[in-house]
């Protein structure tokens, strides 16, 4: 286990704030919590703590945009894409200033705060947004790249990060492209299409089908948006289920995308859906709410069975 996703974002928002001065990050008085505070230490002057204000800090961040600054925006992802959709929509959608939205904490993992902090609905919310790009990071490494490719783009950009360590996945140094997903393990009876947590879970849930003879592809599904339209196709061709899974409601997140192409495409495969099952989730251990609600390997692997039989 490497170190957690927020301290890999808030350590690579600095090296980029070192290597581009136009960077500049607000937050909504919770940076020891999005670890923004790091760059807070080191450029105190490109700092704007805007106190408890989403909205309010997400409007002034499209006007740094207008003026030729990088902004990157934090807090709760469960507030930014709540609280601070309307300016997100109007100013980072609609008038395609390139704003940064680096949700924190999101699915359960704010664990002990209870419903009101778990953010599950928020991929579903940003992927409608016309020019914004979704990426769900799921280790340390592929943080870095994100937040470097987030600072590097001139499109209005959504970063859905974790306040926990999650299995490391890739190697340093490891490169992605946006708007292709990534084969984690080769399987032939079915594919998993997973982002952030569960790209971890859905290859504990591979070795658990292994032991029976299934063997599972495991896809790491980290953008969003654009989705890998070539890579869902190849696998429902290649594979006989698909089963999407996610930290979020399975209502209009990862698996209403990957299911958007298969019936787009007029591919016909069974498909199953691991996620939040239109409920809210109380506080608890995080390890306890996945387990809880289905988003464990054992779960996982259950989806998968339940599809091959269909």
């Amino acid at each position: 286990m490497g170190k957690s996703i927020r301290a890999a974002y808030g350590e690579a928002l600095v090296r980029c704030g070192t290597e581009n001065g136009n960077i500049v990050v607000l937050d909504a008085d919770v940076s020891s919590s999005t670890q923004s505070c790091l760059f807070a230490k080191a450029y105190p002057q490109r700092f704007f703590n805007m106190g408890i204000a989403e909205a309010n800090m997400t409007a002034v961040a499209a006007g740094l945009a207008a003026a030729g600054k990088i902004p990157f925006v934090n807090t709760f992802a469960v507030f930014l894409t709540s609280i601070g959709l309307a300016p997100a929509r109007l100013f980072g959608s609609y008038s395609q200033l390139p704003i940064k939205l680096a949700g924190a904490y999101g699915g359960l993992s704010d664990a002990f705060d209870g419903p009101s902090h778990h953010a599950l609905e928020d991929i579903a919310v940003m992927r409608t947004l016309p020019g914004f790009e979704v990426y769900v990071p799921c280790d340390a490494v592929q943080t870095e790249w994100v937040t470097r490719h987030a600072a590097a783009s001139p499109k209005a950009t959504y970063l859905r990060l974790s306040r926990d360590v999650f299995p490391e996945v890739y190697q340093e140094g490891e490169s992605f492209e946006s708007g292709k997903g990534r084969v984690v393990r080769e399987g032939t009876d079915a594919t998993v299409v997973a982002c952030g947590l569960m790209v971890g879970n859905a290859l504990k849930a591979a070795e658990l089908l292994a032991q029976e003879g299934i063997y599972l592809r495991v896809v790491d599904m980290f953008c969003i948006k654009p989705i890998d339209r070539d890579l869902i196709l190849r696998c429902a061709k290649e594979t006989r289920a698909i089963v999407s899974a996610e930290e979020h409601s399975v209502a209009g997140g990862l698996g209403g995308a990957v299911a958007e192409v298969l019936a787009q495409e007029g591919a016909g495969v069974p498909m199953g859906f691991v996620g939040m099952q239109d409920c809210h989730a109380e506080s608890a251990p995080y390890a306890e709410l996945q387990k809880k609600y289905r988003l464990d390997a054992p779960a996982i692997a259950q989806a998968v069975r339940e599809a091959l039989s269909r």
